[in-house]
């Protein structure tokens, strides 16, 4: 499909097969931007001249960045042209990529800067999903939503062992830049493949940005999604930051053996269309007190001498990654339901909460197993989830 030709497909007519396979695969491709660094900070911190204890921020500044991009950036998807606007940020993440991958030695101040400006640049997937909901006819919402979330989250699970065995190869340098490249491949297929959308919202940005408060304050189920989601990523971006590091000083791991533990976890990405599809039939709910009872379980395995061998965590790590992704693709398409004309802000303020989730997790990642072992990781990592179970619990309940 060339780029005029999407331009006029009409809204109704929904996505192709060979669209939403395109936006699933940009979305991962995209998305994976911030999590190269996840299982190779211990490579990456020496060599700029980082501690030990300061290795973490780089994935988390990623990640708090992808937050402030989320908030700052995604709602303009409710006033801008898309497909501008994504190509816009793409090449903004492109040369984030390159400057990060041709960091010198030393230079450890310098490259968290860059990561906060990879993790900001790299939101181009949170206007695409919106979009793929806009063109999708309603019957259909949640299966389209959750195949091309099943591209992101694919995305996410495939850039940790992708990066291990690049940066075991060839070093850390190159996952960067190999990703920069990617990047510009993505440009161009947003600007021959992406249709155009122009939102019908017409308001100034500040208008825009107060816009949030309002959806925030007018929408419970907004903010309930958002406080579970963020619980549950912050406890997947704790688990898969530790992680690594316990592989490495425990097991004695090389990169490319913690690539092939990373790529376990990719088995938990079929959940996303099976929370699609759960969602359309009306089992939401029920879907999202599975994952909300499965994600601390799945963490508490680690308290347990079988559950932490290599091959335990590796189960931890499944039965996380389906927990997480479950909720996120059921709580999307709720959130999305809320008020078709503001789908782009509303998925930012989702995403927003989710990211700053993730940001605490990762930060607290690298001191948590310093300090207390992988037996502090696996009892914060489950207390995260199990505070938004009590939460969704007594949210039913009332309602």
């Amino acid at each position: 499909m060339n780029g005029s030709l999407a331009a006029a497909q009409p809204a109704h007519a929904g996505l192709s097969r060979a669209l939403v396979a395109l936006l699933a695969f940009c979305c991962g491709a995209i998305v994976a931007n911030i999590y190269y660094a996840q299982p190779i900070v211990g490579l990456i911190a020496p060599d700029l001249g980082l501690s030990t204890e300061r290795a973490s921020l780089i994935v988390s500044l990623t990640q708090l960045g992808y937050a402030l991009g989320l908030l700052l950036l995604v709602p303009l998807a409710d006033l801008v042209e898309n497909r501008r606007l994504m190509i816009i940020t793409a090449v903004l993440a492109c040369v984030s990529l390159l400057l990060a991958g041709t960091s010198s030695n030393g230079q450890g101040q310098i490259f968290l800067a860059y990561a906060l400006l990879i993790g900001f640049s790299s939101v181009a997937v949170q206007m695409l999903i919106p979009l793929a909901a806009h063109l999708a006819p309603e019957q259909q919402r949640g299966r389209v939503v959750g195949n091309i979330m099943g591209g992101l989250l694919l995305g996410i699970l495939l850039a940790r062992p992708l990066s291990s065995l690049i940066a075991d190869h060839f070093g850390w340098r190159s996952v960067f830049i190999g990703a920069a490249a990617l990047m510009l491949a993505i440009v161009v297929l947003l600007a021959l493949s992406l249709p155009r959308r122009v939102p019908e919202h017409r308001a100034s940005y500040a208008g825009l940005m107060l816009s949030l408060i309002a959806l925030l304050r007018q929408y419970p189920v907004l903010r309930q999604r958002s406080l579970y989601q963020a619980l549950m990523f912050a406890a997947f971006s704790l688990y898969w930051t530790a992680a690594p590091l316990a592989l490495a000083s425990e097991y004695g791991l090389s990169q490319s053996q913690i690539a092939l533990f990373a790529l376990v976890g990719a088995v938990g990405a079929i959940a996303a269309p099976i929370a699609g599809r759960l969602a359309d039939a009306g089992h939401a709910r029920a879907g999202s007190l599975v994952a909300l009872l499965l994600a601390p379980l799945s963490l508490l395995l680690g308290l347990t001498s079988p559950g932490y061998t290599v091959i335990g965590l590796g189960l931890t790590g499944v039965l996380l990654d389906f927990a997480v992704q479950m909720n996120m693709v059921i709580g999307q398409r709720e959130v999305y339901a809320l008020h078709p004309a503001s789908r782009g802000r509303l998925n930012a303020l989702y995403m927003t909460s989710i990211f700053l989730g993730g940001a605490v997790g990762s930060a607290l990642a690298s001191g948590l197993y310093a300090l207390h072992g992988w037996q502090g990781v696996a009892l914060v990592g489950a207390a995260l989830p199990g505070a938004a179970l009590v939460v969704f619990l007594l949210v039913s309940r009332r309602t």
